[in-house]
């Protein structure tokens, strides 16, 4: 009787210790990765806080809005107009151009908050533990004037703009197509706001805090391949 005690205690306290493992555990880190003689990147994962010990690729700065091992992926695609690709219908911004290059991207989110607007950008630095190091939002022709307030520059042609509303589930997506490619090494990151996008002068391209962020290697540079 009494071995069989012992077990069974000894089974209770191995499973609250797996238990105990498992919440301390830090969050999966995302994985990314350009597709070697594609355009194709991709990248995604689970959202982690900031650690000491580990920093993840996904970042939640803001651990209700975005909570901890809620989902995201983000793919980049470049193509050439006029080609299939290029053709693609791709929601509010599509059509066919003649000539140039056509990029891309697509936000996909889960886990979140249900039935919530967040705003959503592509920014020039990759994340760390504070929400600016992401730096400023990506702009295919740069504001002399930073921060940039001014809807000439602050814009979704000329930004990358991923804004999207949660379902009641939590799930979201975002699609944004362009006529140019970003510059190698230039663009780094999708960073999630607080708020769908201002538009209006002196602060067009705000969207709140920064809730969360996600490394990617957009477009990457020599150095970084």
């Amino acid at each position: 009787m009494r071995t069989h005690r012992k077990a069974s205690a000894h089974r209770k306290a191995s499973a609250a210790l797996a238990v105990t493992a498992a919440l301390v555990m830090p969050a999966m880190t995302t994985t990314a990765f350009a597709r070697e003689g594609s355009d194709l990147v991709e990248a995604g994962g689970w959202f982690a806080p900031v650690s000491a010990l580990q920093l993840s690729n996904a970042l939640t700065y803001d651990v209700t809005k975005v909570p901890v091992g809620s989902r995201v992926s983000v793919v980049q695609q470049g193509s050439e107009q006029g080609s299939e690709q290029g053709r693609e219908h791709t929601g509010d911004q599509a059509g066919d151009q003649a000539g140039g290059a056509v990029t891309t991207v697509r936000l996909r989110v889960s886990g979140l908050l249900p039935d919530r607007m967040y705003g959503a950008h592509v920014h020039t630095g990759p994340c760390g533990r504070a929400p600016e190091a992401a730096g400023p939002h990506y702009q295919n022709v740069e504001d002399p004037v930073q921060p940039s307030t001014d809807p000439a520059y602050a814009n979704a042609e000329n930004e990358v703009w991923l804004d999207f509303t949660t379902d009641a589930g939590g799930h979201g997506a975002a699609v944004s197509r362009h006529d140019w490619r970003f510059r190698p090494g230039g663009a780094r990151s999708v960073v999630i706001h607080e708020h769908h996008t201002s538009t209006a002068p002196g602060e067009a391209g705000t969207a709140g805090a920064r809730l969360a962020c996600l490394t990617v290697p957009f477009e990457p540079s020599a150095g970084d391949e």
